[in-house]
């Protein structure tokens, strides 16, 4: 089979893979090149339908499943207002169960306190230990009086 039906091929599996997601037609688009390249050297009809077994066996059995345990995997970086748990924070304005203030990457965010018989003054660092919508859940850095 002529090297440039491997590469149609190819392209058609390629556009499958776009539309599917699954990491199949992709794999097997790569076996199709293989089998391109190999009908390209001039290797007859048995040996491009071998490559092509060979790459889309190798593909689906080793490829496939270390990819998608890579895709399962939470991103090692928190973005947005993930990215502000663990954050020190100052208090603004006395914070409660209820409500407060800090000022917490350079911006003043309302805050509650995470345990609620805890009243935070002004002045005191805190921890951020959740972020609820735009509230900040904070507890003391140090022991209150």
């Amino acid at each position: 089979m002529p090297w440039f039906v491997w590469l149609l091929a190819a392209a058609a599996l390629g556009a499958a893979e776009f539309f599917t997601l699954t990491l199949v037609f992709g794999l097997l688009a790569g076996a199709a090149l293989v089998a391109a390249v190999v009908a390209g050297v001039g290797v007859g009809l048995l040996g491009q339908l071998l490559a092509l077994g060979a790459a889309a066996a190798a593909g689906l059995v080793l490829v496939r499943p270390i990819a998608l345990r890579h895709m399962e995997q939470q991103p090692l970086t928190h973005e947005g207002s993930d990215a502000l748990i663990g954050k020190r924070a100052e208090v603004m304005q006395e914070v409660t169960a209820t409500h407060g203030l800090v000022r917490l990457s350079g911006e003043e965010w309302s805050a509650r306190s995470l345990d609620e018989s805890h009243v935070i003054p002004v002045g005191a660092l805190v921890d951020v230990m959740e972020i609820e919508g735009a509230t900040a859940i904070v507890y003391p850095r140090e022991l209150l009086p």
